[in-house]
Formats: C-alpha cells, structure tokens, sequence
C-alpha cells in the first residue's frame, strides 16, 4: 500500500524459499504481513529469522516496518491496521508464547543503529542512568557467529511492553531532510526480539539421595553411588531481527550538501556491501566480504548462516524515480538467486555418552 511518503510497498523476497509476492497500492499492511507471519512459527521451533526492507529513500520501507507514526488520535482499530510489521511481529510472537504455557520462555528487546559505518546501542544509558546511545564493536565468536559487545538488552512481557521501549528510542535515530524526503533515515534500524526457551521436558541429568533406589549397600554389591545434583540444560536462545535499512540515494536527485554527503556514501556503500555479499553467497565463491562494512558484519548470521530471511522490496511508483527502482530490482533479483542451506534447529537437549568399563 501507499507508504507515508508516497513510496509503495514492492516485492516480498524469501531467500530460503525462493519466492516472490508482489503487493500494490491496494493492499493492506494486513495483506503484507500475512507473508511474514508463518515464519514467526519457527522461532519457537529453534530456528532464527530475518526480515528487512530494502529501497531507495522515500519509498516505504518505515511505513512498511514499523506503521504510521500520525495515529494517536485514531481508534485502537485504525492504529491496529495501520501497523507495521515490527508491531505486529512482535504480537504474534508473544501470541504464540501465551499457546505453550507448559513451556518457559522469555523475551529479550535490543535496538541497534548502524550510522556511517559505526553500530550505536540505542538502548544505552549514560553514567546517571539516562538515554544516550553508545558506539559498540562487532566481533566474530569462536563459533564463527557475529556478536555486538556489549549491547544492551531488555527484558519484556508483551508486544506492547516492547514496542514502548522501540518507541521511546526512535526519537534517538539519525534523520535530515532531503528533497525527496523531508525526514529521511540516515541510519540502517536493527531490532532484536530474542527468545530464551526451555522445554518441559529438557533432560535432567543425576539423582538427588531421596531418589536413589539402594538403601543399604550389602557386601555383595557396590555402594550406591554419592548423590549428585541435578543438571538442567541451558536454554535455547533464537533471535527475531527486523531490519530497516537505509534508502539508497542519488545525491543529484536528493540535494544534500555538507556533512549529509558523508552520511550518502556510507548508506550506499554499505548497502553495496550488502549486494555484494549477496552475490558471492549466490555464486558459492570461498570468501564471502561480510567485513566489508559493520551492517553486513553486523547481519552476518542472518544473511549467511542458517537463519530463515525474508527481504521486502520497496519501490517508488512514481516515473522520475525509475532508475532507482530498477536499481532495488536488481538488488532483489541477486537476492532470489541465493540458495541457502536447510535451517538447522536449535536444541537443548543434552547428549549424554555412557562410559564403557
């Protein structure tokens, strides 16, 4: 549907399916999640999930995330309508927590901005305890994952809970006007639900002394063994990013000057950064440049590794803007020639190795 500033909602590109939905003025941001909503199953199932909106700068992409920002005054059923997919996702992840109330699970909230190629906690506090965003590093772990050191997060209980905190940081996201936009996003947003869950039936491993079946030892068996204490294992954590990027920009076509220039070269370069990686992923080179730039270091998980993600294309229906558009085109056309590998599900269930005698 319409964007807020006039862009249109584009094409809907699912990297692991290969699949393509293209979505017109007429449709409702109902419509547009539909697509998204099955993979939001698959959170609580052990699996990862990305979903980011890519195109040029006024073409939809916050209105397509996060809804329009102008409704206070509006009915809850107009607001409702209205909402993007960062609020409506997180309804339905915790929907579908309130349906497994036999199992444990939390919800953590984390939102980062990447801002001329340097990661911000949004969520940060300064030394008296109020707002201010920090500047954080991106570091590989042993284990080959992206991690932001020390990034804050913060414990919700519901959508609502956490599209307050989302809210109140929004304020904190670098914006300029441009002479196509006249709040423009200077800034890629990440938003990051993470899920710690721990089935009911985890494995325990060990006996308390109430629970061990030998009383007495006699002589001719060996002593019951010393109590052990239980052990239960960790949960499983599984992460929701929600991903709004950046417009690309035509610095001819957007007027900006001065420091604004800066901000224009570190937005397209890290989203050419982003095609990049794209493309080696799609033609299977040995060396994919996540490192090229902090967003695709930052997303490195996301785009290569085995997390389902889905890409929602943005373009401007308008005539003036057609390079642009097919510009976003052909960063969606690498984007469906990426096969990616199955998915593998997290688990928390310990193997234990019987010891031979």
């Amino acid at each position: 549907s319409e964007g807020r500033y006039g862009g249109m909602r584009g094409g809907c590109y699912s990297l692991r399916c290969v699949s393509l939905r293209v979505y017109g003025p007429e449709d409702s941001q109902d419509t547009v999640f539909k697509e998204v909503k099955p993979l939001l199953t698959s959170l609580l199932d052990g699996y990862n999930v990305c979903i980011m909106a890519y195109g040029q700068t006024g073409s939809g992409k916050t209105h397509t995330m996060l809804g329009s920002q102008q409704l206070e005054e509006s009915s809850r059923m107009q607001q409702e309508a209205q909402q993007g997919i960062i609020p409506k996702a997180a309804a339905e992840l915790f929907r579908l927590i309130s349906e497994k109330p036999a199992e444990n699970h939390t919800v953590e909230v984390s939102v980062i901005e990447v801002y001329n190629n340097e990661v911000f906690d949004l969520l940060a506090k300064d030394g008296q305890g109020n707002g201010a965003s920090q500047r954080r590093d991106v570091i590989t772990t042993s284990s080959g994952s992206s991690q932001v050191t020390c990034l804050t997060h913060e414990p919700v209980c519901s959508a609502a809970e956490a599209m307050q905190i989302i809210s109140r940081v929004l304020k904190r996201r670098v914006h300029c006007p441009t002479l196509i936009h006249t709040d423009s996003s200077r800034s890629h947003l990440v938003v990051t639900l993470t899920i710690s869950s721990k089935s009911p039936n985890a494995l325990a491993l060990g006996e308390t002394a109430a629970s061990s079946p030998c009383a007495s030892p006699s002589p001719s068996h060996s002593p019951c063994p010393s109590p052990r204490r239980s052990i239960s294992p960790a949960p499983f954590r599984t992460k929701l990013q929600l991903v709004d990027l950046a417009g690309s920009e035509c610095v001819g076509m957007s007027g900006v000057s001065g420091a604004a220039l800066w901000e224009v070269s570190c937005i397209n370069r890290s989203l050419s950064s982003l095609s990049d990686v794209l493309g080696a992923l799609a033609e299977h080179r040995p060396h994919v440049p996540y490192r090229n730039s902090k967003l695709t270091h930052l997303l490195q998980d996301a785009i290569g590794g085995d997390a389902k993600l889905l890409v929602m294309l943005c373009v401007s229906p308008t005539q003036r803007f057609i390079t642009e558009s097919l510009q976003s085109l052909g960063f969606g056309t690498r984007a469906r020639q990426v096969q990616k590998e199955q998915p593998r599900r997290k688990s928390n269930t310990l193997k234990v190795k019987r010891r031979e005698r």
